[in-house]
């Protein structure tokens, strides 16, 4: 009797055990590609890849921390990119070269008769020119500015070549292996890029975030910067009454108080401020940014409705005028039936052949994966490990799951670009 409560509380976890095996292996559509992904881990040469990655563990962290070290902010990539060439002309690569946009473009050729596939890292980081990065590792992890966001899967691809051309593993379709530029600011590599590229693109697969699982679709992302436009004046003068930075606090608290969705998911940031430039003046012009991201552009036009009725009403309410700039519009990249697309089949099936259980798969993606999937090309985006702190000066990766990571960049760049066995 007194073991009934434990049975009883265990009824819920084989539920949502049985549960999980039907949505994952036990899935009609997945069967059929989780039996390809199993059969091309255990492969003999893609085992020999992945053995590769285990005798460089030593060789990959000093790279990657190198890389790391190496800082390249948004337009000013070409240093780390300069470096990385360097590396890659010791490869046996068809092209290594600069496109017009300052991508670095890396081809290894199929056999033919497979789909193009482009592998996608951005070089490109957050921080401010002159910044001083020096890597440290400690407990595990590896802590520097960049390590993760995008450094982690710049090391990928550059670990997962050396392995595909030591274990000699040949595949129908070309890999391209693509390191980006302005990623962080507009992605617009990635979008020069598949404007150039787009009619010999069969998949798109963005290193960017993501460890356990990937996206396949693209959240909506539109910043903007409002302003609010006052006469301005010495803190003492009693006309006008008020600084442009009264109706802006008043706005930001109303817009803070709109409710969001959780389906679809949605985010509003107001991430920057501005006003005066003396302590001792009204501002008249006070602004503010605001990032509103959603999977639905539906949503996004309403809350962009919604902040503009508000802020009008402020601005009038203080006797003043308001003006509003879009700063980047990136819609949202929703392809219909992408979730039991092949491309997302084969990358669900090859998560759990490598031991990725119950991956999270969302249609979330904010990165390069967008500008593939809004030309109408299918794409996701995952990761090579985790990692904590993005785009702060505290960002971390643990170091261990990076080689798993990097054995699954591998399988899938093999499994989208076909293996040929000859």
């Amino acid at each position: 009797m007194k073991r009934r409560p434990l049975l009883i509380a265990l009824v819920p976890l084989v539920f949502a055990f049985f549960v999980a095996a039907i949505r994952a292996s036990d899935r009609e559509e997945l069967r059929p590609y989780l039996e390809r992904a199993r059969a091309l881990v255990a492969y003999p040469k893609l085992t020999a890849a992945f053995a590769h990655v285990d005798r460089e563990k030593e060789k990959i962290l000093r790279e990657w921390i190198a890389i790391t070290e190496i800082n390249a902010p948004s337009g000013k990539e070409r240093a780390r990119a300069e470096f990385i060439k360097r590396i890659l002309d010791g490869y046996k690569l068809d092209q290594v070269y600069f496109d017009r946009t300052g991508n670095l473009v890396a081809i290894r050729k199929g056999t033919g008769g497979g789909p193009t596939v482009v592998i996608d890292a951005h070089l490109d980081t957050v921080f401010q020119e002159g910044l001083k990065i020096k890597a440290e590792v400690r407990d595990g992890r590896v802590y520097a500015p960049g390590i993760g966001d995008d450094t982690r899967n710049i090391e990928a691809m550059l670990a997962a070549l050396r392995a595909l051309n030591a274990a000699g593993i040949n595949t129908k379709g070309d890999l391209i292996f693509l390191f980006t530029v302005e990623e962080e600011t507009a992605l617009r590599g990635a979008r020069e890029f598949i404007k150039d590229n787009k009619e010999r693109i069969n998949y798109y697969v963005a290193l960017d975030g993501g460890y356990e699982g990937f996206t396949y679709g693209g959240i909506g992302i539109k910043w903007f910067r409002h302003h609010l436009l006052g006469p301005g004046g010495h803190t003492r003068s009693r006309t006008p009454p008020y600084s442009a930075t009264l109706p802006l606090a008043r706005a930001i608290a109303r817009i803070y108080e709109l409710p969001l969705p959780s389906d679809p998911p949605t985010h509003l940031n107001i991430g920057m401020l501005g006003g005066a430039d003396v302590v001792n003046a009204k501002a008249a012009d006070a602004w503010f940014t605001v990032d509103l991201r959603s999977t639905s552009n539906d949503v996004i036009a309403d809350l962009e409705r919604k902040i503009a009725a508000i802020i009008a009403e402020e601005a009038a309410r203080a006797g003043m005028q308001s003006r509003t700039e879009i700063i980047s519009n990136t819609p949202a990249a929703q392809i219909p039936g992408m979730r039991q697309s092949p491309m997302v089949l084969t990358a669900e099936a090859i998560h759990l052949a490598m031991g990725f259980e119950n991956p999270p798969i969302t249609p979330t993606a904010s990165n390069n994966a967008n500008a593939a999937l809004l030309a109408g090309l299918p794409a996701i985006s995952t990761g090579a490990a985790p990692c904590g702190d993005a785009h702060a000066l505290t960002e971390w990766c643990e170091i261990e799951p990076i080689y798993k990571g990097i054995k699954k960049v591998i399988a899938l760049a093999v499994a989208l670009a076909q293996l040929d066995e000859r």
